[in-house]
């Protein structure tokens, strides 16, 4: 009776999750947002798995090899075919798992973009065994399957997202793996057929999952069509014709099995040129635009803005990021005021700015000094060492998690105040705190720094955020000494600041002191208590190196009981800044 009991008891359960599962209902685009089943306004919030289906090779430290199928070719060259094919096995396995749904939940994402690369699902044209017919392949639908499941579980929704489109849909050859001695997407009339066909065969398998929120049927088209010459990446062509042709054909073969989900497009020239594409062809369609290192002001999206205003539909930020926490916060709160939701770009890979980095070991070093031309060729163990080692690092609990960008995505969207970076308890009798570790807060909370982003495609601008690309993401200058395994705030111009949130356990008098550096330069620095400057500052020495460390003292300074907010101010730039220690 218990054994019965049970059974229908998990029975009622798997009811529950089931309706709790759909009870959000398909999203759809009403007016110019997005909404729900009971018409709630739905802002997505999410982010794009990267270097998952598809290696784009600047993830990975390889721009000067640029597409995953080169990436695979290099690697076979050192290890052989076989090991290489279960490289790639075991980097789908362990690159995204429902550990990184799961987290992504827990920091406040509600949705995921799937960035899908066709030839897990289908047969590339020439490799079909009867030309014009369709191959499908169990491998992409069932990471498909997975990623849903986990997404579920989450009450997460999937966009699926085509970057990788038979033939490749433009001239920025990585973003779809394209190989230009082969017909690309335009100038195959196969090539296009097989991506129909594609968009049909994942529709009708998703055409009942509440959970996908809808289709972004071509990831970045970027060609010129009409002078594709001097236009080769479309951001000048003013008709779009076989583009919008091609989306209208995909959107029909989606229609034909699945009329609930949304149709999300996107413009030529990275997703961003509308030239021609418009009017809209279906009546639940979103418009994504892409936008990265550009300032984050309205005239930045007004053009969007007008195309939504003038058909009425929603827009999407399909695509952001790549640069420091404090354009993310601005670039979050510029389209969320919109009532636009994002999906930032990526999870994880080799460097700060993003949620999780994936490190770079000894062994792998030794292969990108060697595919850079700078180191001769390992041996076949050891590029097996670094590539075994690689996929352990893939998984979430190796990365190394960037808790600032998080909070720049979404504390400080809405919050304007500083927040500890780490516990820093001052007790008897010596503290030692890290100047790394500033408070969280962004741009004139956390730190002050004259420059705090990137602005790439502006021209004119030439900043870059945090210069040494290393522990952080804020907009401050953080450098790694390889000979002391130890990190450093550099590059420190006069009036810039940093703020720490201590936490004091007895009031007393304690003696401050900094440790700098610096070649030649002397520096002086400001020291502020809960807002309020010491009225002498503190004079800083040339110590005849970068890496010569000298301890200074302000000598007795009053602290209070529990926290308070202590700021580190360049009275006078030109040192580097180690530690700030307390004793008593």
């Amino acid at each position: 009776m218990k054994k019965i009991i049970g059974l229908i008891n998990a029975l009622i359960c798997g009811v529950l999750i089931t309706f709790m599962a759909q009870a959000q209902g398909f999203l759809k685009a009403q007016g110019k947002i997005i909404v729900n089943e009971k018409g709630e306004k739905i802002i997505l919030r999410g982010m794009g798995l990267g270097g998952w289906m598809l290696q784009e090779g600047y993830m990975f430290k390889l721009s000067n090899i640029g597409q995953q199928y080169r990436i695979k070719d290099k690697i076979e060259a050192l290890v052989g075919p076989q090991k290489t094919e279960a490289f790639y096995q075991q980097w789908l396995l362990n690159h995204t798992r429902k550990i990184d749904i799961d987290s992504m939940a827990a920091w406040g994402f509600n949705s995921v973009r799937l960035p899908m690369h066709y030839n897990l699902y289908t047969l590339p044209i020439e490799q079909e065994p009867v030309a014009g017919q369709n191959t499908w392949l169990d491998k992409g639908f069932a990471m498909t399957d997975s990623l849903l499941a986990w997404c579920k579980a989450n009450k997460m929704y999937l966009i699926l997202d085509l970057h990788a489109a038979p033939g490749g849909q433009g001239n920025d050859l990585p973003i779809a793996d394209r190989d230009p001695a082969k017909p690309s997407l335009w100038e195959s009339q196969a090539n296009q057929e097989k991506t129909i066909a594609l968009w049909r065969k994942l529709a009708e398998r998703y055409a009942n999952e509440p959970w996908v929120a809808g289709y972004d049927i071509i990831n970045e088209p970027n060609w010129g069509f009409e002078n594709p010459t001097k236009d080769f990446r479309g951001t000048e062509e003013n008709k779009n014709e076989p583009l919008r042709k091609l989306m209208v054909a995909i959107t029909r073969a989606i229609r034909e099995v699945d009329q609930q989900h949304i149709i999300i497009i996107e413009g030529n020239g990275f997703g961003n040129n509308y030239r021609g594409i418009m009017p809209p062809w279906d009546n639940n369609m979103v418009l994504s635009f892409h936008k990265y290192g550009n300032f984050n002001t309205l005239d930045a999206i007004k053009g969007f803005l007008a195309i939504q205003d003038q058909y009425n539909v929603p827009l999407w930020l399909g695509e952001s990021g790549e640069n420091s926490n404090n354009w993310f916060t601005e670039a979050i709160a510029l389209v969320e005021n919109k009532n636009i939701g994002w999906a930032w770009w990526q999870l994880k890979k080799m460097g700060i700015n993003n949620p999780l980095e994936i490190k770079i070991m000894p062994s792998y070093q030794k292969l990108l000094d060697f595919w850079n031309e700078k180191a001769p060729q390992p041996t076949s163990q050891e590029t097996q060492q670094a590539l075994d080692e690689l996929i352990e690092l893939l998984k979430l609990e190796n990365n190394i998690y960037h808790k600032d960008v998080i909070d720049a995505m979404f504390r400080q969207v809405t919050e304007k105040k500083a927040k500890p970076f780490k516990n820093h308890f001052i007790q008897q009798p010596s503290t030692v705190i890290d100047a790394i570790d500033f408070d969280l807060g962004g741009q004139r909370i956390g730190y002050y720094d004259k420059d705090t982003a990137s602005y790439q495609y502006t021209p004119g601008v030439n900043t870059q955020g945090n210069r040494g690309r290393a522990y952080r993401n804020d907009g401050v200058d953080i450098q790694y000494n390889k000979a002391s395994n130890r990190y450093h705030v550099f590059s420190i111009e006069t009036d810039e600041w940093l703020n720490y949130t201590v936490n004091v356990a007895k009031a007393g008098n304690y003696q401050i002191s900094v440790e700098v550096a610096s070649e030649k330069t002397e520096g002086a620095i400001e020291l502020s208590l809960d807002g309020k400057p010491l009225p002498s500052w503190l004079g800083t020495p040339a110590t005849g190196s970068d890496d010569t460390w000298q301890k200074v003292s302000f000598g007795k300074v009053k602290l209070k009981k529990g926290l308070q907010q202590i700021r580190i101010k360049a009275a006078k730039g030109g040192f580097l800044l180690r530690t700030i220690q307390f004793n008593i």
